[in-house]
């Protein structure tokens, strides 16, 4: 999945920020984005301490954790789910990645704890 700015093609996960992307490093935690690579993009994620670089992560996490499971319900909620099977592909794909952050957090606990 992908979508267009200005004529390029970009990842929706995993892009980096560039000179025309507006947003910033607390923008991107409230919209759930946790990996610590992508979040040194931002000059100012270099001028905060460890414990808070991770208190920022935990809140990313938190935030990342609540869009999915909100999406889940709305799909979950949806009239005649049972008519629609590709909602369960659907509600598969967002358990997938449930799964990922939590095994993304185990992670990153580990690796901020050091």
């Amino acid at each position: 999945m992908a979508f267009e700015t200005e004529g390029t093609k970009e990842k929706i996960s995993g892009s980096k920020p560039t000179s025309s992307t507006k947003i910033t490093l607390q923008k991107a935690i409230d919209m759930g984005e946790y990996d610590p690579e992508y979040l040194a993009t931002f000059p100012e994620w270099h001028t905060l301490s460890r414990h808070m670089q991770f208190e920022l992560i935990r809140k990313a996490l938190e935030n990342r954790n609540y869009q999915l499971l909100r999406q889940w319900a709305e799909i979950n909620n949806m009239l005649d789910f049972r008519l629609k099977p590709h909602l369960k592909v659907a509600m598969k794909n967002i358990e997938k990645q449930l799964a990922k952050v939590n095994e993304d957090r185990e992670k990153l606990y580990l690796e901020f704890s050091k």
